[in-house]
């Protein structure tokens, strides 16, 4: 693969701008939700996970066998997504007044 890319150095360019062009539309929407609905922002702080739900520590009486690294920013939507969310919980808490605790575990 790396004497194919060696060759074709633009091939790796080109997909990947190709993947970060569909996205970008995806983006902006998400980007340009505003939360105006305090149901809106409750479903949306139960949607998106705080922690990343793959991050794991495998232990066995109490020493770590294998400690997976979170994947979510793997997510070409990760950082949108975390972004929705924090706006939900600013827009609970600064105003609705409610606390938001019970959405940050």
């Amino acid at each position: 693969m790396s004497a194919f890319n060696s060759i074709y150095p633009q091939t790796k360019l080109k997909s990947s701008s190709l993947m970060e062009s569909l996205l970008q539309p995806l983006r902006q929407q998400l980007d340009s939700i505003e939360i105006r609905d305090a149901e809106l922002a409750r479903a949306l702080c139960k949607l998106i996970p705080s922690q990343c739900p793959f991050a794991r520590d495998i232990q066995i009486f109490g020493r770590t066998l294998v400690s997976i690294p979170p994947l979510c920013k793997i997510n070409p939507l990760y950082e949108q997504l975390m972004g929705l969310r924090f706006r939900s919980l600013v827009y609970l808490a600064d105003v609705c007044g409610e606390d938001v605790t019970p959405y940050c575990y």
